[in-house]
């Protein structure tokens, strides 16, 4: 079996080996995430909306919009399948009676806490093949990495609302 990430060669930069593995891990990714919402009948959209609305509690619409960096229109289709479903509930916003507040039912914490376990196990079995060292090292370097690329250059904080409502 040939490495998947052969190191560079001469005429390659570390940036650019950086951003070829990055991309390959996005990828990997998301095709898991995909899986693992579709075992459950969701799209991937739907399951990072229940991970979300976990983290955070019910919230705006628009700031589930925000979260998922996708516009209220895209934010509101993927509410409304989870809704049917009885994942979530909408209500009118009390501070605001124009805005719509989004929340996790019963079922829908239940579905969110097992994808989660899912994809902590998932983690686990990729992990396995590393010594703890390599795995603490690199689990430390993907989190200041993360930081390091959170906001573009010249842009603060991305652009884009983190979820706070005003």
């Amino acid at each position: 079996m040939t490495d998947p990430f052969p190191p560079p060669d001469a005429s390659a930069s570390s940036a650019t080996a950086l951003c070829r593995a990055l991309r390959e891990l996005v990828r990997a990714q998301a095709r898991r995430d995909r899986a693992r919402a579709a075992a459950h009948g969701l799209t991937t959209a739907g399951a990072h909306a229940l991970e979300v609305l976990a983290e955070r509690g019910g919230v705006s619409l628009r700031a589930l919009a925000a979260a998922l960096c996708v516009d209220d229109s895209t934010a509101s289709r993927t509410v409304g399948l989870l809704e049917d479903r009885g994942y979530l509930v909408r209500s009118a916003d009390p501070r605001d009676g124009r805005a719509i507040r989004v929340a996790l039912t019963a079922p829908g914490r239940a579905l969110e806490a097992r994808l989660r376990d899912d994809g902590v196990r998932d983690a686990e079995a990729a992990l396995a093949a590393f010594a703890a060292a390599e795995r603490e090292a690199g689990v430390a370097f993907l989190g200041r990495l993360a930081a390091a690329l959170a906001d573009p250059p010249g842009e603060v904080d991305g652009g884009i609302d983190r979820g706070e409502d005003a």
